[in-house]
């Protein structure tokens, strides 16, 4: 073999040797070879799913379990393939990945890092995942993604917003789908000066952890950028069910926007309480005081109900778009559950894909050949449009929808609709931008 025929990462790139007849992956690395955590054996292949079934998430969490199953059963050739068939990458075909039928352990995060942790590392060390995915909390992934590095699996990232899962806490075995706080706050900062003004002052409301501390960051640094005052930054524990004591405060401080940095049940109290104030109905510095959701959820709209009406938000993807992909996930899991699925369930789903494609594009269950195939990988058909999982922090770039809650919901489910799609330029940043900066991606590790 020569020099030439090798990558920087040691990637042969060619289908088979010549003359042997023998086929090789698409991508074949030295590392396939070698030992590794978890090696599949037996036929069959287990993926770990770890989500908040308890806590202040645990909506988000079960959403994801429907969505995991769902990415299984059509991967293992059941139902009707849902995403796999507007997949750009024609990789996968319904058995299994590498010929191993696909199985699943679960854990309950329960919205906290020591309990993810464990949870995690009992479906590595006693169930043998050789993938952990999933959470609804950026503290929680974090944690989890650590772990993960440590013992020599890949983690896909489920839903987590925090800047810093790609950022100062990067990890090269880990991998994330969804959007982060930066990109809400670059989407939405242009909308709300074009609806709402550049003289405008705000108080944040902020879940005290990393999440909400990077989306209080984002969004005010991107709103200070086209001329709003920030006028206070409260932090709020996580386990907070009552907001009312920190509501009151607003009506005294000049502000006459609201924002909350606040996801699952901790936004639909905060915002309950914020309109129960009579918030929505005032008016100050003579203007109409605005409350403002920098991520959103349909499953957060269904649980504040009406008080969502006209609220801003953004949101990773939405289930009313009318992409070949969007429709082909969105038809799967209606038919498998009733109801259309959340952007939690889109993203894990995709997640599942993703790591399953990549198995097979790298001819291994090897992190690091996984890794190599994830890395620069440009993809389409998967609800988002066009992504690029960068190699520099591996986040996924793509477009960023701007959601207001509707004012005529015609059902429990229609409760947001899409003002604005922001393209993924617009929400793209240098990988040393000073948000992201103080980790380093480091290496794969294989484990054992």
């Amino acid at each position: 073999m020569s020099k030439s025929d090798v990558t920087r990462r040691g990637v042969l790139k060619t289908g088979a040797f010549a003359g042997t007849g023998l086929a090789l992956p698409t991508i074949f690395t030295a590392s396939s070879v070698a030992a590794y955590t978890n090696a599949p054996t037996g036929g069959g292949v287990t993926l770990g799913f770890n989500v908040p079934q308890t806590g202040p998430y645990a909506d988000e969490g079960a959403d994801e379990l429907r969505a995991y199953e769902l990415a299984v059963e059509h991967l293992n050739g059941g139902g009707d393939g849902g995403m796999m068939n507007t997949f750009s990458s024609k990789v996968l075909k319904g058995n299994g990945i590498l010929g191993n039928k696909v199985q699943y352990v679960t854990g309950d995060t329960q919205t906290k890092s020591d309990a993810a942790r464990a949870s995690a590392k009992s479906m590595i060390e006693k169930d043998g995942a050789v993938m952990i995915t999933g959470g609804s909390s950026s503290g929680v992934a974090i944690a989890v993604q650590g772990m993960c590095q440590e013992a020599g699996v890949i983690f896909m990232a489920g839903l987590t917003h925090s800047n810093d899962t790609t950022g100062k806490d990067k990890k090269a075995n880990g991998f994330r789908h969804f959007f982060n706080a930066y990109m809400s706050a670059a989407a939405l900062a242009p909308v709300l000066e074009k609806l709402y003004g550049a003289d405008r002052k705000a108080y944040h409301l902020t879940a005290d952890y990393t999440w909400g501390w990077t989306q209080e960051e984002s969004i005010a640094a991107a709103t200070e950028a086209v001329g709003w005052e920030t006028v206070n930054k409260v932090k709020t524990p996580l386990a907070s069910t009552d907001f009312s004591s920190y509501i009151a405060p607003v009506l005294n401080s000049g502000a006459d926007v609201l924002v909350l940095n606040h996801y699952g049940g901790n936004m639909v109290n905060s915002l309950t309480n914020a309109v129960q104030f009579g918030l929505k109905d005032k008016q100050v510095n003579g203007k109409n005081f605005e409350i403002v959701v920098p991520l959103y959820s349909r499953l957060m709209a269904k649980g504040a109900g009406a008080n969502v009406k006209g609220i801003l938000g953004s949101t990773n993807w939405h289930w009313s778009l009318q992409d070949e992909g969007t429709k082909a996930f969105v038809k799967s899991f209606g038919t498998k559950y009733g109801f259309p699925p959340s952007q939690a369930a889109h993203t894990v789903y995709c997640q599942t894909l993703l790591y399953a494609d990549a198995a097979e594009r790298a001819g291994t269950f090897n992190p690091c050949g996984i890794g190599e195939a994830l890395e620069g990988f440009e993809f389409d058909g998967l609800g988002n449009g066009k992504t690029l999982y960068r190699a520099d922090d591996h986040q996924c770039f793509k477009d960023v929808l701007v959601v207001k809650g509707k004012e005529n919901p015609t059902s429990e489910f229609d409760l947001l609709e899409v003002v604005e799609v922001t393209p993924a330029a617009q929400v793209t940043y240098k990988p040393d931008h000073p948000m992201f900066a103080g980790g380093e991606l480091g290496k794969c590790n294989p484990g054992a």
